[in-house]
């Protein structure tokens, strides 16, 4: 921001184990004088309600079409969620990626979260700013009760929340909308330069893993429609004659499979076969049957190929029931293996194969009839280390840029947290901005994460 920004003149203790000090002139107020609980549970009227979730995102609304994510098998007892109302999830709160959410929509949610209409002189998005902020600091310990670390009801509607005067809090507000703007900006920016980054090697990988590195080999017909020629001295071979879709799933409650990680789609990065995240079956709360993965082998996501995520696991692992586990032969590297499922012409014909579903999905047998074109493993070598030199100034530039995005991320996050609870004075700065609407869209989305719940569609063999 471009008015340097200072403390106040004075504070006072907040009496709060999670804060120590605020602003003399504000108010320490009990939350049951700013919001009250309100459930209505929707019942058979629930088919007039659009279904939302509280993620890492904030509260989005779910797109019922596609299948994605569980739901609950009765509607009706979901509960009415108004414009302007918070919603939080009071259980489990070390583990959930966000306690908080301020609804823009109407609709409904799950019953386990709790509903609050804001009363009294409390701005909510103010109320939602705070304890977003606590929860992204995860200060909320000395409120957690129980093994599954529950905030109790009634000790949060006790528990005290700064509150500056009514005009005050616009001003914050404010402030925080200008500065969520911004940091948008800059980062949908840095965004822009890396997608373009990744086009530009992905356009070296598509040129090698389709002619090789030499410019003027010949070609000849594949004989397949979707694959077009390949050079000449490459091998045509069906999927399942050169890899080994594997079976067999096990017990992720079970010992030793909860310590092991577990990949499922959501941790891959779309199209570049990056593994984002990694969390433990236990972690996850993975109760239904997975993949044993072994150290090397490809693991492809079976739903909706046109995302195209697919990586090498790089240790003994378990993946999703919605993946396929596969240990390619003698002929095939798996990184080779790996960017071939990764390329436009695998990839349409995987999209063209699952358009027979309601939910786009491969089948283990269309994948094992799939066609494969490929060399030796010493040109697969060879073109592997070619793209890793030529790739090396885009990987670069990438991994420069998502440096620089979380680096922004986190000064966002904690200037938010010095706002909101009266570390800076934002008031004269505040005035000179014009009111912005609020950012709709998500600040730290670029991973792609989807926290609401993992993707459970499908556990056939």
């Amino acid at each position: 921001m471009a008015t340097p920004l200072k403390p106040y003149p004075a504070y006072k203790p907040a009496g709060v184990p999670w804060l120590q000090q605020v602003p003399e002139h504000w108010d320490m107020l009990p939350n049951r004088g700013l919001v009250r609980k309100r459930k209505v549970l929707v019942g058979k009227r629930h088919k007039e309600y659009q279904l939302l979730s509280l993620t890492k995102q904030g509260i989005i609304v779910r797109d019922l079409s596609t299948g994605k994510g569980k739901f609950s098998a009765d509607m009706g007892t979901s509960q009415e969620v108004r414009k302007g109302d918070l919603v939080f999830c009071l259980f489990d709160v070390p583990e959930t990626p966000r306690t908080v959410g301020l609804s823009s929509h109407d609709g409904m949610i799950t019953s386990a979260y709790t509903v609050f209409e804001t009363i009294g002189s409390g701005s909510a998005e103010y109320f939602d700013y705070y304890y977003r902020a606590m929860d992204d600091r995860k200060m909320l310990g000395p409120l957690y009760s129980g093994l599954r670390n529950t905030i109790p009801l009634d000790r949060l509607l006790v528990a005290k929340t700064p509150l500056p005067p009514p005009d005050e809090q616009h001003l914050i507000v404010r402030y925080l909308h200008t500065l969520d703007a911004k940091v948008k900006r800059y980062i949908r920016t840095k965004r822009t330069l890396i997608a373009r980054l990744q086009e530009q090697k992905q356009a070296i990988i598509q040129r090698a893993v389709t002619r090789g590195l030499d410019p003027n080999v010949k070609l000849k017909p594949s004989g397949v429609e979707w694959l077009g020629e390949v050079p000449e001295h490459w091998l045509l071979r069906r999927f399942k004659f050169v890899a080994q879709i594997r079976s067999g799933q096990v017990d992720p409650r079970q010992a030793p499979f909860r310590s092991l990680v577990l990949i499922a789609p959501n941790h891959i990065q779309s199209g570049t076969g990056k593994l984002i995240a990694q969390q433990t079956a236990h972690e996850q709360g993975a109760d239904s049957g997975k993949y044993l993965v072994e150290k090397g082998e490809v693991v492809y996501s079976k739903i909706r190929p046109n995302l195209r995520k697919a990586t090498i696991a790089p240790f003994n692992c378990l993946c999703s029931a919605d993946m396929y586990p596969i240990s390619p032969s003698a002929l095939l590297l798996p990184e080779y293996l790996l960017l071939i499922i990764l390329s436009p012409q695998f990839t349409k014909f995987a999209v063209d194969t699952s358009m027979r579903a309601a939910m786009p999905k491969i089948n283990r047998e269309d994948l094992a009839n799939c066609w494969l074109w490929f060399p030796d493993t010493v040109e697969q070598q060879e073109i592997l280390d070619s793209i890793e030199r030529e790739g090396r100034p885009y990987d670069a530039g990438v991994a420069n840029s998502e440096r620089e995005i979380q680096l922004m991320l986190e000064y966002h996050t904690r200037l938010i947290a010095d706002v909101v609870t009266g570390a800076v004075d934002v008031r004269e700065a505040a005035k000179t901005m014009e009111n912005v609407a609020p950012v709709e869209e998500a600040l730290a989305d670029e991973l792609e994460l989807e926290t609401e719940v993992e993707e459970e569609l499908d556990t056939s063999e």
